[in-house]
């Protein structure tokens, strides 16, 4: 099922405000597999005005593996590219095809011009972000499409949130307590592989040479 769309008006020429550092480039600088289907995924999403919800339907994935995919989180089987390029009304090179002109960040933060914005009216949520952290944030889809200006800000909350949690988990990994961190995150990965193994019914996607 391919569901066809009107694209969006974008403005990749779009400028960020001093207070937002620049975002490095990546045009010269390889692209694993994982970020370039990420990319392309999230390209093709806002070329055609799709939503997550979009893709599930036309697609038959869950949303959580959507959403890992879109965010570069997740290695994409090669069932799972397949459907996608199929819902998406592509063939499956596009979407591991680099990118040309824009840099990936480039063309992210251009589809949301709010995470700008929103960085200027609350430099205290933004203090300490790199250009990677706004990269990411730039990826993120709302359930309705693009963020909106509350979704950018409920996104860099999650985020520091995450931060904050990864530091204390390395606080505790050089610790007397590391292994037991260690087991309780090998079981609770485990059990979210298998859950997405079992709900898409499909196999890991080989590793490209």
């Amino acid at each position: 099922m391919y569901i066809a769309r009107t694209p969006s008006s974008l403005n990749p020429a779009g400028r960020s405000p001093a207070s937002m550092p620049a975002v490095s480039p990546l045009a010269n600088s390889p692209l694993n597999p994982t970020a370039l289907v990420a990319h392309n995924l999230r390209r093709l999403m806002a070329r055609d005005g799709l939503t997550y919800e979009d893709v599930v339907a036309a697609s038959g994935l869950d949303g959580r593996t959507i959403r890992g995919i879109a965010q570069g989180h997740k290695q994409p089987h090669a069932k799972t590219v397949q459907r996608l390029a199929e819902s998406l009304g592509v063939e499956t090179e596009e979407l591991f095809a680099a990118p040309s002109g824009m840099t990936a960040e480039a063309f992210d933060l251009a589809t949301n011009p709010l995470v700008a914005e929103q960085a200027a009216a609350y430099p205290e949520l933004f203090a300490g972000w790199t250009p990677a952290d706004y990269a990411e944030l730039a990826s993120r889809f709302g359930v309705g499409g693009a963020l909106t200006a509350e979704g950018v800000r409920l996104e860099a909350q999650r985020l520091n949130a995450n931060r904050e949690l990864m530091d204390c988990a390395r606080v505790v990994l050089e610790s007397d307590q590391a292994e037991v961190l260690a087991a309780l995150i090998e079981v609770l990965y485990a059990r979210v592989t298998d859950i997405d193994r079992q709900v898409n019914n499909i196999e890991p996607l080989p590793k490209r040479r």
